[in-house]
């Protein structure tokens, strides 16, 4: 036996005594049936305040609940854990603060780091008595990155390879480094911290950041608290790489949604050319703006092909092309690949044609299923708006579309017909000229056999006449 107490509430104005005084009865005549039903249907939280499944934390992961200073480390901490110790100023104004908090650090993932481990160069005699020159707080960040590689070599190593590594050598200000993302003195694991709340990704890309957290990834882990990907799952924490590169984005997708294919297949004709020529976003992200991107790829490999690195070309040679500079025109695209093969000859360059949304920042503006575009005629009718934007692009050497405008008619000009490999879109990107060349094989077609006909009934008295003179002839030489 079970009494909803809310229903109670309803009925009576004193429903909290009732529901209390029925709470004890039960609990003293029936305790068995109470601790069941409290077992079986839990109070529900609001979706607001609903939390995630707790993590599994190793014991790398969380530090010893007894865990203590060495006596180097307490020495150290003995200034640096003063509320008032003095902040450092830069030679570019900046102040930097001096503290560090002995709690935070025992709290810390590297509650068993000593602090000579990473400041090494300092001299115990001399720390703190004598000023040490500080240009900025830039300049002192990076000038710590090479401590970092002692303890996490794999990381250090991912990081070298991604794109922030490549803005970091141009000598980009930008360019995180790895105190940029992670505080060394109050590093928690991202199993103990909820990282929706730390993510450093968002320190930089605020913009794109606050676009994730209202579409549907980002609400169903901050409204509903469930588990979605954060940045780290579909980028990578430390060897990030041009989101546009490859098929990156559409890999990003499926090693989540893995059976997405096949659910499209169900009702979306030839879903798997779908899925090669049209980036996800594109239907799950409707409000955004659309485009074509005619990468250059290889025709041997079908691997886009990268800018060489201080041998610029691709700029040089659409600027060359462009001679009205309104978008490259068919005319133009195919002198454009002429050139550029003739200085690679190595390679032979060919479009590869994708429909992808227009920014990085609408990409992240993901909708709830039920919302994605299914209406075939967005992009199967004639002037269909996704085909009115075009670009030329080429992964630069960091893997980064370098880009170049290019008038829509390309994709409708039989001269652009053999540069571009398999991007067609029925209804839409009708090439008029093969049209009529496909009219002229069906009446090609149609007039053999009409010719045949009406030439075997024209000269059919001819036959019958040569038929019965041969007859004639043949009968009389049987009867000599």
């Amino acid at each position: 036996m079970s009494i909803n107490f809310k229903t109670v509430h309803k009925w009576h104005p004193r429903g909290a005594l009732i529901s209390a005084l029925l709470s004890l009865a039960l609990g003293f005549f029936a305790p068995g049936v109470v601790a069941a039903d409290s077992a079986s249907a839990p109070a529900a939280s609001p979706a607001s305040e609903a939390k995630p499944a707790p993590k599994i934390v190793s014991a790398a992961d969380k530090p010893r609940d007894d865990a203590t200073l060495s006596s180097e480390d307490e020495a150290c901490q003995k200034c640096h854990d003063k509320p008032d110790i003095a902040a450092k100023m830069t030679d570019a104004g900046e102040s930097l603060s001096m503290r560090i908090s002995t709690k935070d650090l025992l709290l810390s993932m590297h509650f068993e780091t000593s602090c000579t481990d990473c400041h090494d160069s300092q001299d115990g005699k001399d720390h703190g008595k004598v000023a040490v020159p500080m240009k900025s707080k830039r300049e002192y960040r990076l000038s710590y990155q090479n401590a970092c590689t002692t303890c996490h070599k794999k990381n250090v190593a991912d990081f070298k390879d991604s794109v922030h590594a490549v803005l970091l050598k141009e000598g980009s200000d930008k360019a995180p480094t790895c105190s940029d993302c992670h505080n060394s003195h109050t590093l928690r694991s991202v199993k103990l911290v909820e990282p929706i709340a730390n993510v450093p990704c968002a320190n930089c890309h605020k913009e794109i950041f606050r676009a994730y957290s209202e579409d549907v990834h980002g609400l169903e882990r901050v409204a509903k608290g469930k588990k979605a990907p954060l940045c780290a799952d579909c980028h990578s924490s430390h060897k990030i790489q041009a989101a546009s590169l490859g098929e990156g984005i559409k890999d990003a997708c499926l090693t989540c949604h893995k059976d997405s294919v096949a659910k499209h297949e169900v009702w979306l004709p030839n879903a798997g050319q779908h899925f090669e020529a049209i980036s996800c976003a594109v239907c799950h992200a409707p409000y955004a703006q659309r485009r074509v991107n005619l990468r250059m790829v290889d025709k041997v490999g079908g691997k886009q092909i990268l800018e060489t690195k201080g041998v610029p070309k691709f700029d040089r040679l659409t600027k060359a092309a462009d001679g009205g500079d309104f978008g490259l025109d068919a005319k133009e695209l195919s002198s454009f690949l002429k050139e550029f093969n003739l200085e690679n000859p190595g390679s032979k360059a060919i479009l590869s044609g994708r429909l992808e949304v227009r920014s990085g920042l609408q990409s992240h503006q993901l909708s709830e299923k039920k919302e994605a575009i299914k209406d075939c005629k967005v992009c199967h009718e004639a002037g269909a708006v996704p085909f009115v934007s075009v670009v030329l692009s080429i992964a630069g050497p960091d893997g980064r579309p370098m880009l170049q405008g290019v008038e829509k008619e390309v994709l409708t000009s039989a001269e652009s017909f053999g540069s571009m490999r398999g991007f067609y879109a029925i209804g839409s990107t009708r090439i008029k000229l093969l049209d009529y060349l496909l009219v002229l094989v069906l009446l090609g077609v149609l007039c053999v056999p009409v010719a045949h006909l009406t030439a075997h009934r024209l000269f059919k008295r001819k036959r019958d006449e040569l038929n019965a003179a041969r007859m004639k002839a043949s009968s009389g030489t049987t009867q000599k």
